[in-house]
């Protein structure tokens, strides 16, 4: 039974992709009702290479788990300015620089 656990354990590791997601956190400003909320989550839907989107009112706040390199942080910027909100502070999670 041990060595059956074991064998699961590393097959889930070996075919899970090697690559990680890369967070991204964009602070907004301009963000203030549920209509907001929903522009953006759906602009950011629409992006092939974003896997996942969180848009927070309450923290005026948007957290996306996107491919390692890709969209561009210029181009998640102006996604958020064609949305009409402006974007105030990009964070990428494990990065020291903020834009």
């Amino acid at each position: 039974m041990k060595n059956l656990i074991v064998s699961l354990l590393f097959a889930t590791l070996w075919i899970s992709p090697t690559t990680q997601a890369r967070v991204v956190e964009i602070d907004v400003y301009g963000m203030t009702c549920a209509f907001c909320v929903d522009s953006l989550q759906r602009t950011f839907e629409k992006m092939s290479a974003v896997s996942k989107v969180d848009v927070s009112l309450k923290q005026k706040k948007i957290r996306l788990e996107t491919e390692p390199n890709q969209p561009s942080l210029e181009s998640l910027k102006q996604a958020v300015l064609e949305t009409g909100f402006t974007p105030v502070k990009i964070t990428v999670q494990g990065d020291e620089s903020a834009k």
